[in-house]
């Protein structure tokens, strides 16, 4: 029989959140981010439960050719362009969109001859420090993708750095929007500037698209939880108890024997660990549900146990359903006992538990 570790994969809960980006910026066309396989929900799933949207944003290009493959033909936007100019004949033939983030990318344009004109993103630096132009080298580097014949349209993007800050902070929202919007100062083209922080907190910027990524997926970028942005989990990770037992004060549960009972205390071991993609460093006190009701992780997480706390939940016994996140306990809440965020724990998810699609 197979392990009883499963992750429900709902499309209806994408599609809901894919409502709320819509409701949230109704004039702008959206960017379904599907990078890092979908944020570990599978990208061919994921993309069915999508196709209402108007592009797909990712970072592999192998994973770009696929989704042609899987018959989508909508625009598909590579986050971070391409690395070669010996990809560009391919990137034109799938009619594939791309960054342009700096001098050597445009350096292998020039240095490419193509027929089918290329549709390019040019990236500004507004403060975030990454990828891009700074703002006072942008005019330049679209007079070149301009001068190079087999360029199409040049749209404007950039990329906020604390877009889920809602108070003050080292570079806010309206510094790098006002840096933006010198730096393209009479030019043409479409602007995409918004990600799921920027959507959710500072819906009046203006841009022709914006490009969600775990909002989508039920997770929350920050300022508020996912509910109460009135999204639905798209992933709920359960399992089962698969034994039980009952220890006294003084004794300790699991590896460096860090957790050490106070009062009699029983546990439950779960059939789920960090080779499944649960944070090992995550401690006592981490939430889990058992058959609904709220308790705590107790012990050191090991490859593939963990330990609860069943005293709140006297009648679990084993096969009582444990949920580890989403439907009933935000992931979010999760991954700050961690110390880490959402994002994280979705992206982490290993090959090993069984997926089931609702």
């Amino acid at each position: 029989m197979p392990r009883p570790l499963v992750a429900t994969i709902s499309s209806a809960a994408m599609q809901h959140n894919l409502s709320v980006v819509r409701s949230r910026v109704p004039g702008a066309k959206v960017w379904a981010v599907v990078k890092a396989n979908a944020y570990g929900h599978g990208l061919k799933r994921s993309v069915r439960a999508l196709s209402g949207a108007d592009g797909l944003a990712l970072i592999e290009f192998e994973s770009a050719l696929h989704l042609r493959e899987m018959g989508w033909n909508k625009p598909i936007l590579l986050l971070e362009g391409f690395f070669e100019s010996r990809d560009l004949p391919t990137i034109a033939e799938h009619k594939l969109e791309f960054s342009v983030h700096c001098n050597e990318q445009i350096e292998m344009l020039e240095s490419v001859r193509l027929v089918t004109p290329l549709d390019v993103h040019l990236k500004m630096n507004t403060g975030m420090n990454r990828l891009g132009f700074k703002p006072h080298e942008f005019r330049a580097a679209w007079e070149r993708l301009r001068a190079i014949p087999w360029v199409g349209r040049i749209a404007f993007m950039t990329h906020f750095a604390n877009a889920e800050e809602r108070g003050a902070c080292r570079v806010p929202v309206s510094e790098q929007h006002s840096r933006f919007c010198e730096g393209i100062a009479g030019l043409s083209g479409e602007i995409n500037i918004s990600n799921s922080a920027a959507i959710l907190l500072h819906a009046d910027l203006k841009t022709n698209w914006v490009r969600p990524g775990i909002m989508l997926y039920g997770g929350s970028p920050g300022g508020k939880t996912a509910q109460e942005f009135g999204l639905r989990p798209a992933m709920t990770l359960n399992s089962e108890i698969i034994q039980t037992l009952d220890i006294a004060p003084g004794e300790a549960v699991g590896y460096g024997s860090i957790f050490v009972a106070d009062k009699p205390t029983r546990i439950g071991v779960v059939a789920c660990g960090y080779a499944d993609g649960y944070p090992r460093n995550a401690p006592d006190g981490t939430p889990v549900l058992v058959e609904g009701i709220r308790t705590r992780l107790v012990g050191r997480v090991s490859m593939d146990m963990i330990t609860v706390d069943l005293t709140p939940v006297p009648q679990a016994r084993v096969g009582s359903v444990v949920t580890l996140w989403g439907d009933g306990l935000p992931i979010d809440e999760v991954a700050a006992a961690a110390g880490t965020v959402g994002y994280e724990l979705l992206c982490a998810l290993s090959m090993r538990p069984r997926i089931i699609e609702s």
